[in-house]
């Protein structure tokens, strides 16, 4: 039996006691009292083979990067000597290549230099618990004999937020209370600037529901949070909030930030202080020993533990979920909540979570809040704010930035899609419109899929458009809503295609009539749900699902075919296992690296597009000007290079998108210009795209440089000379371009943007011969390209 998903976080837990006496804690206030008979550190024995058990699981699936959560009770009980101890053995054991996040989570009470130091020293990051203000962390949050924490936790969060310290300072994390003032809360969460704050609802069951005050409504906990996001978003999401930050993410088929949110599949072990190895913490409010596995460290593999049925279950997705999730519209986001919420004696957690209305209610609100501008027309409204503006003109663009250009790039294809089909008044439009009303979440994530667009812009310029796309259109988005329709499609080459789900085979055909309702697709004798594995007739779109971003690997719609190069045929099983590898290696290369890219990326980029193989040792990659979210590239040999090509082309896109909203040159100019990367003259658009991408291609190779720093060999020096060249031909762009007299303010801001970014890949330093190669290499090019076009 094979390990469905292999675990990439891990909670370890380091001290199995509190120094405070938290009413709330899941740990010691509620039904599982296994901590009772653990040791209260734990012991060498223990660290050391958790540590080798954590080695030996990432090496096995080739794993980029764990990620460690030291925990308790309260870790920092467990002493410096001990955490240093843990950090050293864990970091010992990993493989060659396996980069190794690790945090502890902290009441702070006793945070001080010396522990700071050694995080400083082991690269720990520091999550600390805080409830609000005083008032709203002293109801919950107390020593055993009443005495306040707030102060002891406020003194933590200023030493983290000392120069020397805050790049350790990885967010706070408040437990909700509805009766405190939401804004309170969140006004003083926000006053201790943390990098990320992440509400957690209580814990809580069907035996023991949470606390709704009376006279607070049956969604209290909704209306707390949405209180907040009101807020939170008025302010202009001064801080990321990951529950919705989730929502926004989920709401667009991308995967959650939380395992409270969404269906990604469970990938958390928990490593108590006796060396058990345990299902997530949050279970223990369900009953006592919900998390055993009967497993431990000694005794068990990793693997042994994913095969357990707790955890099985937990990685199914929808089909785990029960049969009025399964039903409900908005359940690709919710993903049933929290697992422990939904337990009730005698039927398990085969229910909708405790919070089941809050949660309908808070995501159903914010989708609603998000959607409501998409239908102004993008005249009418500026898409973009300066602050993101400013983002996107020094080549970067952060989640909130690129999000705004989703937003315009699905409003211009949701008006491209009417151009298309509401003259016709066909039974697709008239399905289309009926499921806008009742769940345009689920048509805005068909809409929003990259090859819609390229359909539509096709369709209105007579170039290869057809009728029977918004067919399968209105179908797809019908089958992710869930509602009943019948709707007769094309078959294509033997495949019905259903747009961002997946095509099922349909030999013989040219035509089919396609049914759907709440339990799935029917067509002739084949029953399809399509966001299940099926048998070997129906292809799904498969996605591959990363710490923080998820993408859609897209090898079956038809509509792909939108790039400059051909595309590849369906990807057998091993090679999508391959390209998922290769993602995710180069996934946490870009979160390493280029952390200022990787943001906007997992923002926008849904869909990779596998390309049909170039010619030999050429790296084939592409981004269509048309279809916003996708890149084409064929599978290159190294992740390295996979990460490069994902930059450099997200880069086109994102510079595309704002073409579409903005001016940046004068359309009139006809005049071509030098490109120092290609021999042949580019027009102004082509110069402002290649410029565009290639500062991520410097920034890129001036990471490589710095993690080269005072290493010889043939790779540090292709690096430098990398380095070299490309930031010597971007800085000549960026001259050719300023000098040009046809960029409007706007472009010029741009260039000016750029030139700024440029400058900290030209700061790192290469060498001198290293630096007079490139530029004669630069001169030399500019000098062929002067003889060629007879210009002095």
């Amino acid at each position: 039996m094979s390990v469905p998903v292999p675990f990439s976080q891990f909670v370890l837990k380091v001290h199995s006691r509190c120094d405070l006496a938290c009413d709330h804690c899941y740990v010691y206030e509620h039904a599982d009292t296994s901590w009772r008979g653990r040791p209260r550190a734990a012991a060498d024995e223990v660290l050391e083979r958790a540590a080798g058990r954590i080695g030996e699981h990432a090496a096995t699936h080739r794993l980029p990067a764990v990620h460690v959560v030291l925990h308790g009770g309260e870790p920092l009980l467990a002493g410096p000597a001990r955490l240093r101890r843990t950090a050293e053995l864990l970091r010992a054991a990993l493989p060659q290549g396996c980069v190794l996040d690790l945090r502890i989570h902290t009441n702070g009470v006793l945070l001080s230099r010396r522990y700071c130091d050694l995080f400083v020293e082991q690269d720990i990051k520091v999550g600390i618990s805080l409830d609000g203000d005083r008032a709203a962390n002293d109801r919950h949050r107390t020593f055993a004999d009443g005495r306040s924490s707030h102060a002891k936790v406020l003194a933590a969060l200023a030493l983290l937020r000392e120069p020397e310290y805050r790049h350790l300072y990885a967010g706070l994390l408040c437990t909700i209370d509805v009766a405190n003032d939401p804004v309170a809360v969140y006004e003083a969460l926000v006053a201790e600037q943390p990098p990320r704050i992440d509400f957690l609802l209580p814990h809580a069951t069907w035996d023991h529901p949470p606390a709704r005050p009376e006279g607070a409504g049956p969604t209290p906990y909704a209306d707390w949070l949405l209180t907040i996001h009101r807020h939170w978003t008025a302010q202009g999401r001064p801080v990321p909030v990951r529950i919705f930050d989730s929502v926004h993410r989920t709401l667009r088929g991308r995967s959650s930030l939380t395992e409270s949110l969404g269906l990604d599949p469970a990938d958390l072990v928990v490593i108590e202080t006796d060396g058990t190895l345990e299902q997530a913490d949050s279970l223990k409010t369900a009953y006592d020993g919900a998390p055993a596995t009967g497993f431990d460290v000694f005794a068990h593999s990793l693997d042994d533990v994913a095969r357990h049925p707790g955890m099985v279950e937990r990685q199914s997705g929808l089909a785990g979920l029960s049969e009025q999730c399964r039903g409900c519209p908005v359940v690709r986001s919710c993903g049933g909540g929290l697992y422990a919420h939904r337990y009730r004696t005698g039927g398990g957690f085969d229910h909708p979570s405790v919070y089941c209305g809050d949660l309908l209610k808070l995501i159903t609100t914010i989708r609603d809040r998000v959607s409501a501008p998409v239908a102004v027309p993008a005249q009418a409204r500026q898409p973009l704010t300066d602050e993101h503006l400013a983002e996107l003109a020094r080549g970067l663009g952060g989640a909130g930035a690129v999000g705004a250009l989703a937003g315009a790039q699905l409003a211009l294809s949701r008006r491209l899609v009417t151009a298309v089909g509401a003259s016709g008044n066909s039974p697709a439009w008239q399905l289309l419109v009926e499921t806008d009303t009742r769940a345009p979440a689920a048509l805005d994530a068909v809409l929003a899929h990259p090859y819609t667009r390229a359909w539509a812009v096709r369709s209105l310029g007579g170039d290869g458009g057809d009728l029977g796309t918004l067919d399968e259109l209105a179908a797809a988005a019908a089958a992710r809503a869930r509602t009943e329709f019948e709707l007769m499609l094309p078959v294509r080459s033997g495949r019905l295609h259903l747009p961002t789900l997946g095509r099922l085979r349909l030999d013989g055909r040219t035509r089919a009539v396609l049914r759907g309702d709440a339990d799935g697709l029917y067509c002739g004798e084949h029953t399809v749900r399509w966001d299940r594995p099926g048998d070997h007739l129906w292809q799904p779109v498969r996605r591959v699902a990363l710490t923080g971003w998820t993408v859609a690997l897209e090898d079956v719609d038809p509509q792909r075919d939108s790039h400059q190069w051909p595309v590849a045929e369906r990807l057998a099983d091993a090679e999508f296992l391959d390209w998922a590898g290769a993602l995710r290696e180069a996934w946490e290369l870009l979160g390493r690296d280029l952390p200022e890219y990787a943001e906007g990326i997992a923002a926008g980029l849904g869909t990779v597009t596998p390309l049909a193989p170039g010619p030999a040792g050429r790296d084939i990659s592409a981004a269509a000007r048309q279809a916003f979210g996708a890149v084409g590239i064929a599978r290159p040999t190294t992740s390295p290079v996979l990460a490069l090509l994902l930059a450099h082309e997200f880069q086109h896109v994102k510079l595309g998108a704002v073409l579409d909203l903005y001016d940046l040159y004068d359309k009139d100019d006809q005049q071509l210009y030098y490109a120092p990367w290609r021999p042949d003259p580019r027009p102004l658009e082509g110069l402002l795209q290649g410029t565009y991408a290639h500062l991520a291609v410097a920034a890129y190779w001036a990471g490589r440089v710095r993690a080269f720093d005072g290493i010889r060999g043939d790779a540090a020096t292709t690096a430098r000379l990398q380095l070299a060249t490309w930031r010597a031909h971007t800085a000549d762009a960026i001259g050719t371009l300023a000098d040009s007299g046809s960029l409007t303010a706007l472009g010029l801001r741009f260039v000016e943007g750029m030139r700024e970014t440029l400058a900290s890949s030209l700061a790192v330093p290469v060498g001198a011969a290293t630096e007079r190669a490139a530029k004669e290499a630069v001169a030399a090019g500019l000098a062929a390209w002067r003889d060629a076009a007879g210009r002095p």
